[in-house]
This record gives structure tokens, sequence and C-alpha cells, in this order.
């Protein structure tokens, strides 16, 4: 008799689709790496960037980010751990459900986790890695072996189906015993599996047609209302991440701006004290490379979204009043200069004076989930 791994080696010999999920996620962890990413924990700004699931991000647009959180990963370990679970699982299941089943089973199993991840942690985490799948594939295996136990020799059924029941369950144990795993994800996918095994799996002999529609029917019919569910119930997002990037664009575009304003400032400053230009040429040249980009750049801070939930909400207020202050200063310098006021003249050089405290921009969460 042969074993399971051989008869279903010699049904299906080959697992390309395993193969290239194993590819693919390998291949953008060393792009990742590439773009600055660290080898043992990347920042949740990389991991943001390359398309992690992030409430603010994914509900503002980006849903895409269901999808691709599925390849990404924190660490060489967390991508080392789930790389050798979709390998070990990958080659069984793509071989007792075919190439087309088991990758719809893989993708369903990763969205449905990703789903049910942004409603478990109210859209307030980076999550990202390809467990909430592969707890798919799990789920589906056990599926599997339960309706081909009485094909299978009992040792061998005991060995594969208890072995990745316990494989399960210690994993999702240790997901609610540890903090920082991604646990409503794992638990989403597994159980996208098992009811995905259900309606993929091939009918049985002597099994009833109307058994088999029946049993698939309930499946589907319990899986959309799940996923309904989820959908109804996912919060409102903090914030619009569009509106923090285009926050975060501005910030640096004013701080590169106003670098170079100060740089003209103080080259202005400089040519007066050498003397050969009038108090009239000086403030002129105040206003032009002083006074109007600094208004300009409140202008501009002035019209973004005002919304007191941004990260870099605080941020942007302090350049805005520090541009204003700045504004301010060189157009009482200028007036100083055209008065000959040389007490509103010392005045206006201690506005300017005043130096940008800025608090550091963190990332927008403090907490990331690897899965």
């Amino acid at each position: 008799m042969l074993s399971l791994h051989d008869l279903l080696h010699r049904q299906v010999p080959r697992v390309p689709v395993t193969k290239l999920l194993v590819a693919t996620n390998l291949l953008i962890f060393v792009a990742m790496l590439a773009s600055g990413a660290g080898l043992w924990h990347s920042s949740n700004g990389v991991q943001l960037a390359w398309g992690a699931n992030f409430g603010p991000a994914t509900q503002d647009g980006e849903w895409w980010r269901l999808g691709t959180a599925m390849f990404l990963h924190f660490g060489l370990v967390h991508l080392t751990l789930n790389l050798w679970a979709l390998w070990d699982a990958g080659q069984l299941v793509e071989r007792m459900y075919g190439h087309a089943r088991f990758t719809a089973l893989y993708f369903a199993s990763g969205l449905a986790g990703n789903l049910l991840s942004l409603v478990a942690h109210k859209g307030l985490a980076i999550s990202g890695g390809a467990s909430g799948a592969i707890f798919g594939l799990y789920g589906a295996l056990l599926v599997f072996l339960w309706r081909e136990r009485g094909r299978l020799h009992p040792h061998e059924f005991r060995w594969f189906f208890w072995g990745a029941t316990a494989f399960a369950i210690v994993s999702l144990g240790l997901g609610l015993a540890i903090t920082g795993i991604d646990n409503a994800a794992h638990i989403g996918g597994f159980v996208t599996g098992l009811l995905g095994g259900i309606v993929f799996a091939n009918p049985r002999m002597n099994e009833k047609p109307s058994h088999v529609f029946s049993s698939r029917l309930s499946a589907i019919s319990i899986l959309a209302l799940a996923v309904f569910m989820l959908i109804v119930r996912i919060p409102p997002p903090a914030y619009k991440w569009s509106e923090e990037v285009l926050a975060r664009k501005e910030i640096g575009n004013f701080l590169r701006d106003d670098r170079a304003i100060t740089q003209a400032w103080q080259h202005i400053l400089d040519e007066a004290r050498r003397g050969g230009i009038s108090f009239d040429e000086l403030a002129g040249q105040i206003d032009t490379a002083v006074g109007n980009p600094y208004e300009e750049s409140f202008e501009q801070l002035s019209e973004l979204p005002p919304d007191p939930a941004l990260p870099s909400a605080a941020t942007v207020e302090i350049l805005r009043d520090y541009a204003e202050r700045r504004r301010d200063a060189s157009r009482a310098l200028a007036e100083g200069l055209r008065t000959h006021n040389p007490a509103q003249i010392r005045h206006a050089l201690e506005m300017a004076r005043q130096p940008l405290q800025l608090p550091k921009l963190s990332p927008p969460t403090p907490s990331a989930l690897p899965r």
C-alpha cells in the first residue's frame, strides 16, 4: 500500500504554485532589504511603503493592502518560519486539491485573515505576513485527511491528522499567549481554509451528489455570511492615510525651503554689514527672499487637512506658527530698515533668532504585528 505522500506525488508530481509562492516571498524580502529594511526587524515605515495592512491606509481606498500584506515579513526569523510552514504544508495541499484550487485556498485564506485582523485590531496595527494564508492550508489539509480517513492507513492518518491539528492548536495558543502576534489573521485564515476545503473537496466514492452539493452550499453560505459580517463591522479609520502622506510631504518641502530661505537671509545680512547697499534696497531683498517665501509656506501649511488625529498634526501646527513668526520678523525688519528704526530692527532680529523645535516624526502607529 502506497503512503499518502507517494500516492499524492504519483497523482500530482509537481507543485509549481508552492514553489512560486516561496520564491515570491523570498524575493520580496530581499527587495525590501535592498530598500532599507532590517535583516532582523523592519520599521513600520518600510512595511507601510511595501503594502502592509493598516486601517487608515487600507480603508483610504488602498484595499489592495489586504493582498500585498500576505507577502511582507518583519525579519529573517519571521520569514524563515513562514516559508518552512508554507513549503511543508503547500506540497501536500497542492497535490490534494490541484493547482487552481490550491491557489484559491491560499489567497482566500490570506485575504479573509487580513480582513479579520483589520476588524479585530480596529485598524490601529500594522500587520503583514503569510501565516494567515498558511493557516488556511492547514485547515484545508485537515478537511482532506478527515474526508479520506477511510482510505488511509490508520497509523498514517493519525500521524498526519493529529500532527497538523497539534501544530494548529499550539500555534494559535502561542498567538494568544504572546503579545505582538496577529492571531486574528491566523484564526481567520484557518477557518477559511476549513470551509474552503469543504467547498473544493473531491467527491468521495459512492457519495451522493445531493450531499456534496449540500455540503458545499453550506460552507459557501457560512463563509459569505462571515465575510459580510466582517465588512459591516469594519471600524471607521482613525484618520486618512492620504492626508497624513500629504502632510508629511509638505513638512519635508517646508524644511528644505526653510534651509534655503535661512541661507538667503544670512547672505543679505552679510551683504548689509559690508555696506554698499541702501536700507530701502536691503528691505526689498528681505521682502522678496524671506518674507514672501514664508508667506507662501504659511498658506500651504494652512491649507492642509485640519485633522488633529493625524500623527503629524502637531508638527504641522509648529511649522505653521514658525513660518508665521519668521514672516512677521522679516516684515518687521524690512519696515524698520525703511523707517530707520533701530529698536524695531533689533526686535525683528531677536524674533528671527528663535530656533525651530520640532518633535521627532514617529511611525503612525505604536504596534506592528507579524504573522
